[in-house]
């Protein structure tokens, strides 16, 4: 099998480090770097990881370095065609993303500017909360064009929200088809319009077998989907899924394979709206985004996709100064 490029994972706290798992394992490239301002750690992970090749079967290296928030060790991640950031804060109990604002812009920035510098020609995922502003600080403090930064929320809240369907109704995860725009948060954009369900080899929309009350309280979980994690385990945050939204992302645009996925996109008049990182369909490809796919939605759908684009904008134009 042949494998080439190089993807890194800035951060390794259960998020990144799983999310380097994944991308090792998909066996896909060349080199994983992981990286971490913890002495040893990532370095020890890597060795870990790369012990466990000979049972999983798959001959990706996994590199791991420390680095320093002056920028020391960043030279690992030269030519990476993909850098996911996980670095910052994760959320305690009772916390909201919007509370890791200040104290994650500051790590973003200087992860993002490190990125401009070693890995210039790279793609950039990120994954650091709160997700809508750190996607567009860290455009604007590496100076990429938009397109080479994308935010992960809609795979994570969309897979949330397919398996809330499924579970409620007992049907395999693969029956069920779900989507979620907006912002990864308050504004989420729930799209029933594009929501179905299929059953004995019958596909119906989701608002033929659920009552509107009924999507509405999955709705709701969704939205505090990561919240009901972190109150379950009160000292870490999700990982599994948010990693595995991440590492999907990154295996789209190292393959070139323009799927299209529901990410954190920089707009450009979709639905009536420009100049905002929202959640959105969008085809995904080595370059980034291809483009941001429209799809036909409901007046209310557009309506609520508007409204969290103006709540992104307003966070956005504080997050700029920080």
């Amino acid at each position: 099998m042949a494998r080439s490029g190089k993807a890194t994972v800035i951060g390794a706290g259960f998020y990144g480090s799983t999310t380097a798992q994944r991308l090792a394992e998909y066996d896909i490239f060349a080199e994983v770097v992981l990286t971490d301002i913890r002495d040893g750690w990532s370095e020890g992970l890597a060795l870990d990881l790369n012990s466990s090749r000979p049972v999983e079967g798959f001959e990706t290296t996994v590199v791991g370095k420390t680095t320093t928030v002056d920028g020391g060790g960043y030279e690992v991640i030269a030519d990476s065609d993909v850098v996911v950031i996980t670095a910052g804060l994760p959320r305690k109990p009772g916390m909201s993303r919007m509370d890791l604002l200040e104290v994650n812009a500051k790590i973003v920035r200087g992860v993002a500017e490190n990125i401009a510098k070693y890995a210039p020609n790279a793609v950039i995922v990120v994954v650091s909360n709160p997700l809508d502003e750190m996607t567009r600080l860290t455009q604007l403090a590496s100076g990429f064009p938009p397109s080479r930064v994308i935010g992960q929320a809609g795979m994570l809240d969309t897979a949330r929200f397919t398996y809330f369907v499924a579970d409620k109704l007992g049907l395999p995860v693969s029956g069920v088809k779900t989507l979620t725009l907006g912002s990864h948060g308050d504004t989420m954009v729930p799209v029933p319009s594009a929501c179905t369900v299929t059953q004995d080899g019958v596909t119906k929309p989701l608002t033929d077998v659920l009552s509107r009350a009924e999507i509405d309280a999955i709705v709701e979980r969704v939205r505090g989907g990561g919240a009901e994690v972190v109150a379950l385990l009160k000292t870490g945050s999700a990982y599994y899924a948010p990693s595995a939204a991440a590492a999907a992302m990154v295996k789209a645009v190292a393959t070139d394979s323009g799927a299209v996925m529901p990410v954190c996109a920089w707009t450009t008049g979709q639905y009536g709206i420009s100049g905002v990182y929202l959640g959105v369909e969008a085809k995904l490809g080595k370059t980034g985004v291809r483009e941001v796919v429209e799809r036909p939605l409901t007046a209310d759908e557009i309506t609520q996709l508007r409204a969290a684009a103006e709540a992104v904008r307003a966070k956005s134009a504080d997050v700029a100064g920080l």
